[in-house]
């Protein structure tokens, strides 16, 4: 093999293994804390070599100078970083349904720590993250995120220009309204069916005003929303098949919006 060849195949592996790098520091799946560093490392290792000798070698003759290149390679990590931002911002609607269970019937104030994110979050919402977890597992969902990282090399290849302008702006504001209203629609049969008890334990406050509803009604609303959640958590796998992929069609919208 001619020597300019393997200059160029590692000046592309360079960029991609720094690409994919970026995703799997915050990526959902691949960057939490329990994962050893040297395991992401050597997948993000492996991913790049089959990448580099898959993908058609772009023209980086205007990044000769050191001072460019190196701008190449800080532009590829932020992308990466912007590209496992968004697929960890789709799943953290889960997180924000479960903060709205939790205030609604009444465990508001019952945070736990995690260790692997180093914030608190609510016990419901740890419980569906949990579960949203295994159900990416069980339907590939991690599969589909690496298939997105690969995909992104065609959509946007290395060395190729970024534009951050309307399109961005008008992109950010759609994911992140996007990210509440499925967090609420998660979140709402339990709202539901917790407003419908608060309404009947109105009625029977001002119809029989010797139960002390306040007594009866946290129990109460607590058994409702664990009932509403055992029956909803059967749609779940659903649910998350959905996120999954509108991370991949959120994934392909922020490429088409910086590369303008």
């Amino acid at each position: 093999m001619d020597f300019d060849v393997l200059l160029d195949l590692w000046d592309i592996f360079l960029l991609i293994f720094v690409r994919v790098t970026g995703l799997f520091v915050v990526s959902p799946i691949f960057g939490r804390k329990n994962i050893p560093v040297y395991y992401k490392i050597g997948f993000s290792f492996l991913i790049a070599v089959i990448l580099s000798h898959v993908l058609p070698v772009p023209d980086l003759t205007e990044y000769s100078g050191l001072l460019s290149y190196l701008l190449l390679i800080a532009k590829e990590f932020v992308i990466g970083l912007a590209l496992g931002y968004i697929s960890y911002l789709i799943i953290t609607s889960i997180y924000l349904a479960g903060q709205i269970i939790d205030m609604h019937i009444g465990f508001g104030m019952v945070n736990i720590f995690d260790p692997l994110t180093n914030i608190q979050i609510p016990v419901t919402a740890n419980f569906y993250f949990i579960f949203a977890t295994l159900v990416i597992f069980a339907i590939d969902g991690h599969h589909l995120l690496i298939y997105t990282l690969c995909d992104s090399f065609t959509l946007l290849p290395v060395g190729s220009k970024i534009v951050a302008g309307q399109s961005m702006l008008d992109f950010t504001v759609n994911i992140i309204t996007s990210v509440f209203s499925v967090g609420f629609r998660i979140a709402a049969p339990i709202t539901a069916a917790v407003l419908i008890t608060d309404v009947a334990l109105g009625i029977i406050a001002k119809a029989v005003p010797q139960v002390h509803v306040f007594i009866v009604g946290l129990p109460l609303k607590i058994l409702v929303g664990f009932a509403v959640m055992a029956v909803t958590i059967t749609v779940f796998r659903s649910v998350v098949h959905v996120l999954m992929g509108g991370m991949h069609e959120e994934i392909v919208k922020f490429l088409e919006a910086v590369k303008g």
